[in-house]
């Protein structure tokens, strides 16, 4: 295996070096002596017959369901896995360009973080991907040690570290040893399972169709586990018996009826993977508990729900959206050190 290097050459001025955190929900992007420079979501919007792209991120996700019979507006990954290659290449061409600016001239050298239980399909399709962006070297690095990284997790100590990484598409938990995972489970439920548990509740209760980007605000506005939380908010949508816009009031119980069903996957999915711990780092993992990370650390109630049902300590981590690509820029600096946690 050929390790990793980011030693300073004679063209370093001229070239960049990426961490990227390519993720369902949000594609992050750290440049090296630059820290996080593109923070935006997975969506590329493109002309249906030229394939061109009008609007990447943040803008192209502003048009979801709102584009006409000549544009499309997509998100390329899901479950965490690339489903349209031609539309993930577009994107991150744009964010390269975003993230060099002029002032480079060479294709940057990448390490990108894939998901624990990635085939070896979806990692050509990653690599080739980012090659044809426009990278000129492509390394992986598993996302959950790159999350532990970020946390801060002496992971390179023979003490057993656990993190739960609740993405966008998938939700990876892994108990971390020695730089290497000693026990993990991998499920492809998240962020966008959650959004869509909303939408289904809504359809069936409601008779009210609301799309993706309502769904989320509903999450984030309302969005909770926990029977204590009492809000509401007003939700407008198609009331598809009589075919007319309608808005009702939603209520934080609402939500939480509808989210049982992805939050219980989760939960059941922690459960098998502290099944799977060698008993000797069971026992540092009562007493260091869990490290929540990803987007879904963010669901109020999380953590405290996993706490009652596992019997464990939980932590969330200062900021779990940025905490991978933060893992995989200090990995990219200090390559060295983390060598053994790069796989080419």
């Amino acid at each position: 295996m050929r390790l990793f290097s980011f030693l300073p050459r004679a063209s370093s001025f001229l070239s960049t070096e990426m961490a990227i955190d390519l993720g369902t929900a949000n594609t992050l992007i750290y440049v090296q002596n630059r820290g996080i420079v593109i923070e935006e979501p997975s969506v590329v919007a493109m002309e249906k017959a030229s394939s061109g792209v009008v609007a990447v991120g943040t803008e192209a996700k502003s048009m979801l369901g709102r584009t006409g019979t000549t544009l499309e507006a997509l998100r390329p990954l899901n479950d965490g896995v690339i489903t349209n290659a031609t539309a993930t290449m577009a994107m991150l061409r744009v964010f390269f360009e975003r993230a060099q600016g002029k002032r480079f001239a060479m294709r940057p050298k990448v390490l990108v973080c894939v998901s624990n239980g990635i085939t070896e399909v979806e990692i050509t399709a990653v690599r080739s991907a980012l090659e044809r962006a426009g990278a000129r070297d492509v390394f992986l690095v598993p996302e959950p040690l790159a999350a532990a990284v970020g946390v801060g997790l002496p992971i390179d100590s023979p003490a057993g570290n656990m993190i739960v990484d609740i993405g966008g598409g998938t939700t990876e938990i892994a108990v971390i040893s020695l730089s290497s995972i000693a026990a993990t489970n991998s499920i492809r439920v998240g962020g966008d399972e959650m959004n869509e548990a909303i939408t289904n509740y809504l359809k069936k209760h409601f008779s009210l169709l609301i799309g993706e980007r309502t769904a989320e605000a509903v999450k984030l506005r309302i969005g909770t586990v926990l029977e204590d939380d009492d809000e509401s908010m007003d939700v407008s949508g198609l009331d598809f018996m009589n075919g007319i816009p309608r808005t009702y009031r939603i209520r934080s119980a609402d939500v939480r009826e509808a989210l049982k069903e992805p939050i219980g996957a989760i939960i059941e999915a922690v459960m098998h993977g502290l099944e799977k711990t060698p008993p000797e780092l069971a026992s540092d993992i009562v007493d260091r508990g869990i490290v929540l990370t990803g987007g879904g650390a963010l669901l109020r109630g999380i953590g405290r729900l996993l706490s009652n049902q596992t019997g464990l300590p939980i932590r969330i981590a200062e900021n779990p959206l940025a905490c991978t690509v933060l893992g995989v820029g200090r990995i990219m600096e200090d390559s060295f050190r983390f060598r053994k946690l790069i796989i080419r």
